[in-house]
């Protein structure tokens, strides 16, 4: 979101004495201004942009437009669509696919306030016109056929379920007919174009098994080829090099993902070679490929790591990278020389770095150092659950704070599907850290931060290490000097929901306040009625009490909503959205009352002088399950902590200010 010379203001890294000073405005300003520029309600919203040829297709205004490379940051446009024709509330493109010859260009268009999208097609002439547009669109990807015609593949979603896959035709040729439908309700199909685009490869899965069929992308009207039918627990992802498809997979002692290859024309299972292993407590976060080289992005004991395999030699280049980097970004990169990538940390703007496969070095983008990584620390350390295990945590606070024992405390967790804690950077969170609080990212079992055991030992008939690992996160950080209960908050979202509501149940005299936004809270319940669009896809994850009475008996254990009692409880409040189709309303209105009934009753018996919990559900209008960026979301609840630990607020919503125009 830099300029786009970004990539020339690259230095290789080197020991922060010899770096020398640059010109340029520092990563942190340059976000801020772009930041205080966008109108409200928009701010970083990230915009697609992809290269293609010589050009750059993107986002424009309400428009979908392109310009040549070279002029992509001038107003020397070209624009192919506008967004206002679909009359929709504050539309933008989601994701744009060119289609190889560059005659068409398809651009998936959403809104913030909803899941849906629609997928329009524009055919490119000297007057581009919009060719078509389908409703309901997931994942789209062109190939072109033996006779030089362009072929459009296609995912349709209906009540967040995704099985059916079509290809469709333009121009004199017009066609569109469903090319393959899976018939196993857990299970979603997404479609992948390998980085060579040699073959499309129709990726069909749940939270625990795939399969993976290959479209020849020079004949797509063939048959599919199956690489592996499903297996239950297996997982495999496909890429594909020189005539080698390149097979990250699960399969194998230990059950991590581990790096195999064979002969495009030889894909079945018996002929994978294991080619590069993982270490342990080692989570994959992606892979990219090049002519003579793959990468791939890591996280290994909560520290990044790139690792640079030459396909050539099979030599491996392991970089550990800066440790205050929490996140990649990973970038739409065509460029056979260079991988790009962006580092980023929930205090910190996104810095882009390349890594030059010709001098095999990483360079960093220069211009002054963020001020922030003077200003603040940030530390890594362990908490041991109750069997032992040790928990990583993720802690930020500023240098200079005296006391911390005195400072507030904002815990985050998620714990849930195998997903990491998001790390990404928040204008707010940066906010929080300069006005003294202490940020602490646990990331608990039952997310994938330490590798896919990590995931596989918090759910189901596990999910309650995640509770345990949570609890001795947050009493680690008190007995070391990090914070109090009484200046204690925690802050999750979704399925982050279900520990943070356990632990109310369990451990409130923990905390002060809670912030929870569209939180999973009725589990039971929610798992027990399959007409709603995610159970059946989710019981891989919570496990299914309708046919099996020891799952139900374990979800009653821990459902937040189950376990309500009279006692004290920490003040929550909970944002929640009116036609969210993930975490349905009525779960949540009905923990809400229950709650509020509890702490009614629990205020009876407390004696003269007991201040009750302030129980406040916040429904807001529009489908969408999480609004990251909404600025009354942001500021609602940033008011509610403060107001909650008794805070003076000023100084944090005048910074606030240079990130959000009111």
């Amino acid at each position: 979101e830099t300029s786009s010379g970004r990539r020339e203001d690259l230095l290789p890294i080197k020991p922060e004495s010899e770096k020398p000073i640059s010109e340029n405005m520092d990563a942190f300003e340059k976000v801020r201004t772009r930041l205080e520029t966008q109108p409200q309600e928009e701010y970083e919203v990230v915009n697609a942009e992809i290269k293609h040829g010589g050009f750059v297709y993107y986002q424009e205004g309400c428009c979908l437009v392109r310009s040549k490379d070279e002029e992509a940051d001038s107003d020397n446009y070209e624009v192919l669509f506008n967004l206002e024709e679909l009359k929709l509330d504050q539309p933008f493109i989601d994701c744009i696919r060119v289609a190889p010859d560059e005659k068409y260009v398809a651009a998936k268009i959403r809104t913030e306030d909803s899941e849906t999208s629609t997928l329009v097609v524009v055919k490119l002439s000297d007057q581009p016109v919009m060719e078509a547009s389908f409703p309901n669109v997931s994942s789209f990807e062109w190939v072109k056929d033996e006779e030089d015609e362009d072929v459009l593949f296609y995912t349709f979603q209906r009540n967040l379920r995704c099985h059916d896959v079509y290809r469709a035709t333009f121009g004199d040729n017009k066609r569109n007919e469903r090319f393959y439908t899976e018939k196993d309700p857990s299970y979603f199909v997404f479609l992948y174009l390998t980085k060579d685009s040699r073959f499309l490869t129709l990726n069909i899965m749940n939270k625990t098994t795939s399969e993976v069929w290959l479209i020849d992308g020079l004949s797509p009207w063939d048959p599919p080829v199956l690489i592996q039918k499903r297996i239950h627990g297996m997982l495999y992802y496909v890429e594909h090099r020189d005539d080698e498809l390149y097979i990250l997979t699960n399969v194998g002692e230990p059950t991590e993902f581990k790096l195999m290859r064979t002969a495009a024309d030889a894909p079945a299972i018996m002929n994978w070679d294991l080619f590069f292993t993982m270490k342990r407590n080692t989570k994959v976060v992606d892979l990219d490929m090049f002519k003579d080289h793959c990468v791939l992005f890591l996280k290994h004991s909560n520290l990044l790591y790139v690792n640079v395999i030459g396909l050539a030699d099979d030599s491996v280049r392991s970089l550990k990278l800066p440790p205050w980097a929490c996140g990649f970004i990973m970038d739409t990169n065509s460029d056979p020389k260079n991988c790009p990538f962006q580092l980023c940390s929930p205090i910190r703007p996104p810095k882009y770095y390349t890594y030059k496969f010709a001098e095999g070095k990483l360079f960093e983008e220069t211009g002054h150092e963020d001020p922030i990584t003077k200003t603040s620390r940030v530390l890594r350390i362990e908490a041991k659950s109750k069997d032992g295990k040790l928990v990583p945590m993720t802690v930020f606070h500023k240098t200079d704070s005296e006391d911390l024992q005195r400072k507030p405390l904002l815990v985050h967790v998620y714990g849930a599907y195998g997903m990491d804690l998001k790390m990404n950077f928040r204008p707010e969170k940066r906010v929080l850290v300069d006005d003294g609080w202490i940020l602490a990212y646990c990331h608990v079992r039952g997310g994938g931060e330490l590798g896919l055991q990590w995931h596989a030992d918090g759910r189901l008939t596990k999910k309650l290490n995640g509770l345990a690992d949570l609890v001795a996160c947050i009493k680690t950080l008190h007995s070391q000097g990090f914070s109090q209960p009484s200046l204690t908050t925690l802050s999750a979202f979704s399925a982050g929901g279900v520990l943070v509501g356990a632990l109310c149940n369990s451990k409130p005299e923990l905390l002060r306040a809670v912030t929870l936004e569209a939180p999973f809270l009725d589990v039971l319940n929610t798992m027990l009625d399959t007409t709603l669009p995610l159970t059946l896809e989710e019981l891989e994850e919570w496990g299914n009490p309708s046919s099996d009475e020891k799952h139900k008996n374990y979800i009653k254990r821990y459902c937040p909503c189950q376990n309500i009692k009279p006692q004290h409880y920490p003040s929550v409040h909970i944002t929640a959205y009116e036609n969210d189709e993930r975490v349905p309303l009525k779960g949540i209105v009905n923990y809400t009352e229950k709650l509020k009934e509890a702490v009614a009753e629990h205020t009876k018996g407390a004696g003269e002088g007991y201040q009750p919990p302030n129980i406040i559900l916040d429904i807001q209008p529009g489908g969408n399950h999480v609004i990251e960026d909404s600025h009354k979301k942001i500021t609602t609840q940033m008011k509610f902590l403060y107001e909650e630990l008794g805070l003076d607020s000023t100084d944090a919503f005048e910074a606030l200010k240079k990130y959000l125009k009111f």
